[in-house]
């Protein structure tokens, strides 16, 4: 368990750089105390750990100092080559690609569990993703129009930070100067993109650090939702809403509970897409939004085509 925790530890240090000693007890879940004799070990055993006192004292790694390929087994080969293979499948990137062969020549061939298979999205991301990544690496803003979820279209001029893909779809992380904020945006609802002259403006914080404070600062209203499903709509629901069973009635129908954005559209779409094999029990609000959304498409459809001629009976 010891040698687990040093080897932990000296993983952490490399990776985060000066950490402060009751920092590193509460990551480990040890005293202040645990730590110290473990930095001993930790020198003891070899490993260059500078001790920096002060306010702003900690533990660091000194700067030379680097992992031996031999402290990575087979398992951590094969999951650094399966990561690297998603990124290339994402985009046409002769770095990715060079970068790919060259640690594939390194590590010794892991077989992996997991494959990582973002091709079928490089379709219709793939020349916004290239464009970002150039610039991001360029130190170049970008602007682009783009279109929000209310169907709202503007030109927006940011500074590129970061692409990520996280809910199931590629987005630009960007600096918005005039905002003094940071502001993530969908690659498919951006069009006209391009790289500008301008320089970025400043030099900004890991994406991880950013995304983490977007996060916590979210103003978006969640809800829960109860919905009943008939027995063919039921792997539909799980699947599509990331719902869960709550109950099971004798009819073979299932009760499911989802978790969703009030104001967002994907759940909605989806509910709609399955018709009557749905319907939503709680809250009310949710039930009124789809109701409004049928009433409309119900009025589209009931209606005689457009560009139809009426016939005019005589």
């Amino acid at each position: 368990m010891k040698l687990d925790r040093l080897y932990a530890l000296t993983l952490y240090l490399l990776n985060h750089g000066k950490t402060p000693a009751p920092v590193l007890a509460r990551r480990f879940e040890v005293s202040v105390r645990t730590i110290q004799r473990d930095m001993d070990a930790l020198c003891r055993a070899g490993i260059p750990v500078v001790a920096v006192a002060g306010a702003n004292g900690g533990y660091a790694l000194a700067e030379a100092f680097c992992m031996s390929r031999q402290l990575t087994g087979e398992g951590d080969c094969a999951n650094i080559l399966t990561a690297l293979r998603g990124l290339a499948s994402a985009a046409e990137d002769p770095r990715v690609d060079a970068t790919l062969e060259k640690i594939a020549a390194l590590l010794p061939e892991g077989r992996s569990d997991v494959v990582l298979d973002l091709y079928v999205l490089r379709e219709r991301d793939r020349d916004h993703l290239n464009r970002l990544r150039k610039a991001i690496r360029r130190g170049k803003c970008v602007r682009f129009d783009y279109t929000n979820a209310r169907g709202e279209r503007r030109s927006h001029a940011v500074e590129p930070t970061a692409v990520v893909y996280r809910w199931y779809a590629w987005y630009l992380l960007g600096y918005l100067p005039e905002r003094a904020d940071y502001r993530i945006y969908k690659l498919a609802r951006m069009e006209a993109l391009q790289e500008m002259d301008a320089q970025v403006s400043r030099s900004h914080p890991e994406p991880a650090e950013i995304l983490a404070g977007m996060d916590a600062r979210d103003q978006r209203t969640p809800m829960e939702v109860i919905a009943r499903c008939t027995p063919t709509a039921r792997s539909r629901a799980l699947e599509y809403l990331n719902g869960e069973v709550i109950a099971e009635e004798a009819d073979g129908c299932v009760q499911v509970r989802f978790h969703a954005m009030e104001d967002e559209h994907f759940w909605l779409g989806t509910l709609l897409a399955l018709g009557d094999e749905v319907e939503i029990l709680s809250p009310e609000s949710a039930r009124s939004r789809v109701l409004a959304a049928a009433k409309k498409l119900v009025a589209l459809y009931d209606k005689p085509r457009h560009g139809d001629v009426a016939v005019c009976a005589v």
